[in-house]
């Protein structure tokens, strides 16, 4: 069904004579249907004659019986339903990034709008028959307080449904402001665990996979593969430290084992031809010629803004060994080289669209407007509290290209979600992985990835 979805909508954008074409059908279906002519009946003149209106019918006679014209047939065309506007906002937060180590790590201007815009194309094209008619407006911000105005002016015009692109500390902001008001909020960009636990809020849905559930997805993987010795590289930002972490817990989890952890400390205004060397291992002790060096089967990257990990493949001056974490083989929501389930389709009506390929980022905003769609279809002429009911139900039936239904987990508004362990190319598995047991909800796989209901501190 997301695949007929899909390629109806690009059909209806790219053919907009369709409706006329159904029409002329219509029209065709009613000919073929008339009684046949007698032989002594005059031949029809070139065209359809109109049905009598009301005014010209005899006295004596109901319009709804008014006699058909010799020849003729009446045709009543199908009236459209009358439009409900079901507009949907969008907060895209810009801060200041250090520089990544490549110029192809720069994100796009419209990043994560050009998917929720895709998404906008198949709800739009279920709404030419329910009624609906949605809309995406965006907004750009530099700060948590001028995201908080742009959110009160989404609201003040009727937008309920907001797509947040943003840092964990805005969210929280635009949250606290639309606590008690007709707004649902989707998180799309912060994979902070906090906002899924001591900080989760009732009104925000979360797109993206916290820290927790990427580390899960990618130690699954690692472990049915048997590199299970780990060597554990991690820059100093706070996201960085965040998914250490996220990794050491998920070792713990799932049976790995991290054999040496080392920071790598970016010199500020060094030269591109030093950046990426594996830090050495911690010295031996003083009676010893050599410095430790730990068998490790991965090496374990954790530099979420892209700074030195890249280059740790090429420049690790050790043994040559698989890199992975946020960087080589990594956990994501979507990958351009993904081709399962009406993927192919979805990648490459996105790149036909938007003459680029399509990113996780841009996954992101597609299945937050598709819920969005999804939820308002199913609840026809329902007010806001129980399209936001159904969003955070067990009824919501989504399916993004991943080959099983998706929905949100009660407990904390994290969907629950398949995670591609992907190279910058292809796909070469997905998690979570078979054989991995949990302690409530045994028939859902899904959360074996990230925080199971009884370990969730979330109160909402």
């Amino acid at each position: 069904m997301q695949l007929f979805h899909t390629i109806f909508a690009g059909f209806l954008r790219r053919n907009p004579a369709f409706s006329g074409l159904c029409g002329v059908l219509l029209v065709a279906i009613t000919l073929i249907g008339s009684p046949a002519r007698g032989a002594d009946e005059p031949a029809p003149a070139a065209g359809l004659a109109v049905a009598p209106s009301a005014a010209d019918a005899p006295k004596d006679v109901a319009p709804a019986e008014a006699p058909r014209p010799p020849g003729g047939a009446a045709v009543e065309m199908p009236q459209s339903p009358p439009m409900t506007p079901v507009p949907i906002g969008y907060i895209r937060e810009v801060l200041d990034h250090p520089r990544p180590s490549s110029r192809m790590d720069i994100e796009p201007d419209d990043a994560g709008i050009a998917g929720a815009k895709m998404a906008l194309d198949e709800n739009n094209a279920g709404g030419q028959f329910t009624g609906d008619l949605y809309s995406l407006d965006a907004k750009t911000v530099a700060s948590p307080n001028a995201a908080v105005e742009a959110l009160q002016k989404f609201y003040d015009s009727g937008h309920h449904f907001i797509i947040v692109d943003a840092s964990a500390d805005t969210l929280l902001k635009l949250s606290d402001w639309a606590k008690g008001k007709d707004i649902l909020l989707f998180n799309i960009r912060a994979t902070d665990v906090s906002l899924r636990q001591e900080n989760c809020r009732a009104n925000v849905m979360h797109v993206v996979p916290d820290r927790y559930m990427l580390a899960d997805a990618l130690a699954q993987y690692l472990v049915i593969e048997k590199w299970t010795n780990w060597l554990l590289v991690h820059g100093t930002t706070p996201g960085d430290l965040a998914y250490v972490e996220a990794i050491r817990r998920a070792a713990g989890r799932f049976g790995a084992n991290i054999v040496d952890q080392r920071e790598y400390k970016d010199v500020s205004g060094g030269r591109r031809d030093d950046v990426g060397v594996i830090p050495p291992g911690k010295q031996a002790s003083a009676d010893e010629a050599f410095a430790a060096e730990p068998e490790y089967q991965v090496i374990i990257v954790a530099d979420e803004d892209q700074l030195f990990g890249p280059y740790m493949p090429y420049r690790g001056g050790s043994e040559p060994r698989p890199v992975a974490g946020t960087t080589g083989l990594v956990a994501t929501t979507w990958s351009p080289g993904h081709e399962k389930w009406g993927a192919t389709q979805a990648n490459n009506h996105f790149q036909k669209d938007y003459k680029r390929l399509m990113l996780p980022i841009d996954y992101q905003g597609y299945v937050a407007a598709r819920t969005v769609g999804e939820a308002v279809t199913r609840n026809q002429g329902a007010d806001f509290a129980m399209v936001a009911a159904f969003v955070h139900g067990d009824e919501l039936q989504l399916a993004p290209f991943k080959g099983i239904k998706q929905q949100y987990r009660p407990w904390d508004g994290q969907l629950r979600q398949p995670l591609l362990i992907a190279t910058d190319k292809v796909p070469v598995s997905m998690s979570p992985q078979r054989g991995f047991p949990h302690a409530s909800h045994a028939d859902i796989d899904m959360d074996t990835l990230g925080i199971d209901e009884p370990e969730s501190k979330c109160k909402m």
